[in-house]
């Protein structure tokens, strides 16, 4: 995945607070009620050890969506051939975090600019795209990439794909909390997503669990 540098997290932190005040959006259910979130940021593993972290986030489910092959396998969504994108249902408490704030996460865990990759995942299944479950999240998602690009936070334009949620399938349970569950026997758990964690848990240091 490609770096992001200091200075853009930074500025990606000052647009959200600047735009979440100013933003003539529907407010966030603040009830008991659970809610969910369905982002694709590249592999599903670092997504999910990523958003983990965050305090008010209850579960997270990785699995496959915005395909058109019911019930993929990960070895039929590898292919490229099925349409998904690895995504992660987050479920999360709105009392506790709001999808503003999972929108900066998903904006911090990866590069929005990067088309159908993430380093060296290449294929449409590690596309950038957010899934959103009604008008509300839509509104949201396109307004803040609006901001963003227009803020210039990144170098290239933001490529996310900004889509109704259809169909979520769960992934093989062995793709279930793979990163706490592999991270002391895995390569990639200790060569990729550990550097990518230990990045995202110092911007959200504030917003961690075990805080």
């Amino acid at each position: 995945m490609k770096k992001i540098t200091f200075q853009i997290v930074l500025l990606l932190i000052t647009c959200f607070t600047a735009f979440a005040g100013t933003a003539n959006m529907a407010v966030s259910n603040t009830k008991a009620k659970l809610d969910t979130a369905t982002f694709a940021t590249g592999c599903f593993w670092c997504t999910e050890a990523k958003f983990q972290q965050l305090k008010g986030v209850k579960k997270v489910v990785s699995g496959f969506s915005g395909g058109t092959v019911a019930n993929p396998t990960y070895k039929e969504v590898c292919t490229g051939t099925t349409g998904h994108a690895e995504a992660c249902n987050i479920i999360y408490d709105p009392a506790q975090i709001t999808y503003d704030e999972l929108l900066q996460a998903f904006f911090v865990a990866h590069d929005p600019t990067q088309l159908n990759r993430q380093g060296n995942d290449v294929g449409t299944q590690y596309r950038s795209a957010i899934f959103y479950h009604n008008a509300a999240q839509k509104q949201k998602a396109d307004y803040y990439i609006s901001k963003l690009n227009a803020a210039k936070a990144y170098k290239s334009k933001i490529v996310t794909q900004v889509t109704p949620y259809k169909a979520f399938y769960k992934a093989e349970d062995y793709h279930q909390d793979y990163f706490n569950q592999n991270k002391g026997s895995n390569p990639y758990c200790k060569y990729v997503i550990q550097p990518e964690l230990d990045k995202f848990r110092k911007v959200f240091k504030n917003k961690l669990k075990d805080q």
